[in-house]
């Protein structure tokens, strides 16, 4: 797949058939290629490759932050995840979604219209045009139709999936088809969006290969996996059951031996990934084939001294890995106090890590003060990270960087957002799977499989831990990267980690908790947190017997402690479970397109 993303620049121009702007149902742009030249299978190869590349949620045109495939905005900062980071004056609107006070003319809401529906919806169902015509000519076969339908198709349900977790159900549903987009109403029937979804996943799954010779293109289990969670986002568990199934008893999947080699570029594509974003740098200016999407969330000041600092992982989330000597969660009382950190404390004055049991897994997804940072040295506290009051203590969101070794050769050597590197996003993986079926398992008071796939979980990340105790408590600017010699013990764990596979579950209710924690701490900061939370508030015990309303305002409560202004007076209410429709759109298409009730 990243190789023939080189070939962006000529396809992005064939693609803008009508546009790619704000107002694409309408404008026609200058300088369009006849979409004539594409009916074969080179052209349609390279509309497809077009298609794929609006994925990441960013365009040769513009960098889209508001659009990003990994939803660091609406699914992790929007949730007890994460904080906006950086400082409060940046990026305002982001502010808006922390707080969830987002309105109808936030400029992220309209980039997440604007990727999903204006740009990649509409480049699906243009190349699928292409398909019909170069078929009917004669020019490719109906079986290899049907193959390039099922990739388009998929993505298409890609693009409405993404869409609706924003947006829920008031999105047009547009085809190939589709006479006049621009007199299609966004109100329908109950169900229609997610039928629209399954219809081309069902498609696709009946046509894509199990396998494909390049990385990142989408195949038959990809879209069964794709379809599952879209079932699970509405609770129907019954329908995603025989999906999951299908995919683990095929054998074509398993865990990687560690954690962390989901979230490294040497393991990229990797015998885990169900389908992976590709990120590819340095072959067009600004890196734009990686994922530009999350271009602002990487280490800002000190030692490393990127751009720009956002996407925090916070207090919560990081006391959420806190067990007890059980190497089991505290999933009452984990809240109550928090795992020391250095707010307020310069990096040349005196700090102790927390010596609380903690799931290895929390160093691995947070930077935090004393622990090594894969190999960039240790993590500095105040220094390195931009705005302490703002964004809290901890360094952006770890799992998406690079290491130091791999700066310039696999990041970009372009532009300002210098941490734009090649890490692909495991957009479904493996461990998704067996949570979902564990999840379902838990539903179903089937206790013993539950057990058995949390457990699967929770053994691998036994298996690997971020080693190297630091034994001196100040951190000043001469310490970078290592210290002096003695001042790191490289055969101890960096912190005191253990985590334990359940004895049992005692009730539907405790495996179900269960599972839900493990999701979180699998997959925090991943863009899925928000998301999770709205589909388990439909649950009958809800979220540990806790509705989504009281996990988080009971967050933004607590988590005074670390940013005593930020959070203050803020509060969740279940009328901001969705997200409004952006008002550029509204104002396209009066009388058409029409605002979500609650907004």
């Amino acid at each position: 797949m990243k190789n023939i993303l080189i070939v962006l620049v000529v396809i992005a121009i064939s693609l803008s058939l009508k546009s790619c702007s704000e107002d694409f149902l309408s404008k026609e742009p200058p300088g369009s290629t006849s979409e004539t030249v594409f009916y074969d299978e080179k052209g349609i190869d390279a509309l497809l490759t077009g298609v794929y590349a609006i994925v990441p949620g960013s365009s040769l045109w513009e960098i889209s932050w508001g659009g990003s495939i990994q939803n660091w905005t609406f699914g992790s900062a929007a949730s007890d995840d994460a904080y906006k980071g950086s400082e409060e004056s940046d990026q305002e609107p982001v502010n808006d979604i922390e707080r969830w006070r987002t309105g109808s003319t936030n400029p992220y809401v309209s980039d997440k219209w604007k990727l999903t529906l204006g740009m990649g919806v509409f480049r699906a169902n243009q190349a699928l045009k292409v398909v019909k015509v170069a078929e009917d000519q004669g020019n490719i076969t109906a079986d290899k139709a049907n193959e390039y339908r099922g990739e388009l198709r998929f993505l298409r349900a890609l693009f409405y999936f993404e869409a609706r977790l924003v947006f829920g159900d008031y999105v047009p549903i547009l085809t190939e088809d589709t006479e006049d987009p621009t007199l299609v109403s966004n109100e329908n029937p109950d169900g229609a969006v997610l039928d629209h979804i399954i219809a081309d996943l069902t498609f696709a799954i009946d046509n894509l290969p199990d396998a494909q010779s390049m990385p990142g293109k989408a195949t038959s289990y990809a879209a069964m996996a794709l379809a599952a969670r879209a079932y699970m986002q509405d609770l129907r568990y019954a329908e995603a059951k025989p999906l999951l199934n299908d995919i683990i008893s095929s054998g074509k999947y398993s865990l990687m031996d560690r954690f962390i080699q989901n979230f490294e570029i040497e393991t990229n594509n990797n015998k885990e990934s169900i389908f992976e974003v590709q990120a590819n740098v340095n072959d067009i200016n600004e890196s734009l084939n990686a994922e530009m999407g999350i271009g602002l969330n990487w280490p800002h000041g000190g030692d490393i001294g990127m751009c720009c600092g956002f996407h925090q992982p916070s207090q919560n989330l990081v006391n959420a890995y806190k067990v007890d000597e059980n190497g089991w969660p505290l999933f009452d009382t984990f809240n109550d106090s928090d795992l020391a950190n250095d707010v307020g404390i310069a990096s040349d004055g005196t700090f102790v890590v927390d010596d609380h049991l903690v799931d290895p897994r929390l160093d691995f997804t947070v930077s935090r003060r004393g622990i090594p940072y894969k190999d960039w040295g240790v993590n500095r506290g105040q220094s390195w990270v931009r705005s302490q009051g703002d964004g809290g203590p901890y360094l952006p969101a770890s799992k998406p960087f690079l290491k130091e070794q791999e700066r310039y050769s696999l990041s970009t050597t372009t532009g300002w957002q210098t941490g734009i590197n090649a890490n692909n996003y495991r957009y479904i993986r493996y461990s998704h799977v067996l949570l979902w079926r564990a999840e379902i398992a838990a539903f179903e008071n089937d206790l013993p499989l539950a057990l058995e796939l949390v457990n699967d979980i929770r053994e691998r990340a036994a298996a690997d831990m971020v080693m190297g105790k630091v034994l001196v408590t100040e951190l000043p600017g001469d310490f970078y990267p290592w210290g002096e010699e003695g001042d790191i013990d490289w055969d101890q764990p960096a912190a005191n980690y253990k985590v334990e596979p359940y004895e049992s579950f005692a009730n539907a209710n405790e495996a179900m908790r269960a599972v839900q924690w493990e999701q979180r701490l699998e997959f925090a900061t991943e863009g899925m947190r928000f998301f999770d939370l709205r589909r388990w508030d439909n649950l009958p015990n809800q979220i540990g017997g806790k509705s989504m309303a009281e996990v988080l305002n009971g967050f933004a409560t607590a988590d005074l402690r670390t940013r005593p202004s930020f959070l203050a007076g803020v509060s969740f209410t279940n009328n901001k479970k969705y997200f409004p429709l952006p008002q550029s759109q509204l104002d396209l298409q009066p009388n058409v397109l029409k605002q979500r009730p609650e907004y």
